[in-house]
């Protein structure tokens, strides 16, 4: 068998939603999270299935004998994958994961109490958190993209709640078990309650180890979802799962659970269950990316910085002093638009400290790679 990511532009062209069908055809995308990949074929057989079955209902709630069925997929998963004992009777099913999010946010903090963000980190955090009616509150990273355990200190001064991203979006940085438990420790102190993204987690594509945060924080509640890891991003289903000293989602009204694609439920399962081994093969093709990446940068644009990604299929990329950037003082995603028709994520827009960055997709084949290096060092190796 081939690469997963072995799909041609027609085929990818064919697809109808947001990567490939955002700009006109001579711009090559490589901006939203979507991968470029061919689908698990447990989840074809499981969705083409369930259609053909007529099996397209509500998904069942926590009431049900069935109820578990999802955190039993995803229990197994996480015990393969984690080493992980997820407490399956105690998580509850919400639409997705920012969704999710705010549900959990709800029930530990009230409207106008702040929550404390990393940046540069996913926008979304922002945009929910404000309609959710909550205070943003910024604890930058570290230049080196690590926690900053010292901004935390000060930002959790001012707030009840911690919005942490793991692995985080957009530098790949997996944090460790020594700075969950520092993150702990301070949350605890200062009556601060964790909640962590960890949507990202089955993408670890370095040598650290994935270690879930409520194993360390035991209040901290995580969400998780098969829609990153296996592409399932237009079939929305998620999990809750708090550790063990957090009792929340008892609270968590039955109705949030509505919102959740039984659909979605059934592909997400199939993909928990039968897809270790395509995963293992997408892992190894992003990695093998990496190393394209890094190629690329050191031989036509040394100019450019960057660290290698742990997890996330992302290159987070500083490109302030590239020739292009410093003579014309231009936002670079807007030059790569311009001059190389080449579509990035623009770097402000994961918060200030972005400005000079910009996000690559690495989860495409060698070729499109190739040719969305080919024109990103090209542009912004040429002085205006």
């Amino acid at each position: 068998m081939g690469s997963p990511f072995d799909v041609t532009r027609a085929e990818l062209r064919r697809r109808t939603s947001l990567k490939w069908h955002t700009y006109p055809d001579d711009v090559l995308p490589a901006f939203v999270a979507e991968m470029d990949v061919r689908p698990l074929d447990a989840v074809v057989t499981a969705v083409t299935g369930a259609m053909l079955a007529g099996d397209t209902g509500y998904e069942v709630g926590p009431r049900s004998p069935r109820g578990t069925a999802y955190a039993e997929a995803f229990a197994g998963f996480a015990a393969r994958r984690h080493a992980w004992d997820v407490p399956v009777e105690r998580t509850r099913m919400v639409p997705d994961v920012m969704l999710g999010i705010v549900e959990v946010v709800g029930l530990v903090s009230a409207p106008g109490d702040a929550v404390v963000v990393n940046p540069p980190v996913y926008p979304p955090f922002r945009g929910f958190l404000e309609h959710a009616g909550r205070r943003v509150v910024t604890a930058p990273l570290t230049p080196a993209g690590r926690l900053d355990l010292d901004a935390l200190d000060r930002a959790f001064a001012d707030a009840g709640t911690y919005l942490l991203c793991h692995p985080h979006n957009p530098t790949g940085t997996l944090h460790t078990a020594d700075e969950l438990r520092a993150v702990g420790e301070l949350a605890a102190r200062h009556g601060v309650r964790v909640v962590a993204d960890e949507i990202h987690a089955p993408l670890v594509v370095g040598d650290e180890v994935f270690v879930p945060t409520t194993t360390v924080v035991p209040d901290a509640i995580a969400l998780h979802s098969a829609s990153k890891a296996f592409n399932l991003a237009g079939l929305k289903a998620a999990l809750a799962v708090p550790g063990p000293a957090a009792d929340d989602l008892r609270r968590m009204p039955e109705i949030v659970g509505h919102g959740v694609s039984h659909v979605a439920s059934i592909a997400h399962q199939a993909a928990y269950r039968q897809g270790d081994a395509w995963l293992d093969d997408v892992r190894a093709e992003i990695r093998a990316n990496g190393d394209l990446v890094a190629a690329a940068l050191a031989d036509r644009l040394p100019t450019a910085r960057w660290h290698r990604p742990a997890a996330t299929y992302f290159a987070w990329l500083d490109v302030r002093d590239t020739p292009a950037v410093v003579t014309t003082g231009t936002d670079p995603a807007r030059l790569l638009l311009k001059r190389a028709r080449l579509a990035v994520n623009s770097g402000p827009t994961f918060g200030a400290e972005g400005a000079g960055h910009i996000r690559l997709n690495l989860a495409t084949s060698r070729e499109i790679l190739s040719d969305a290096l080919d024109r990103l060092t090209t542009t912004l190796a040429a002085a205006a």
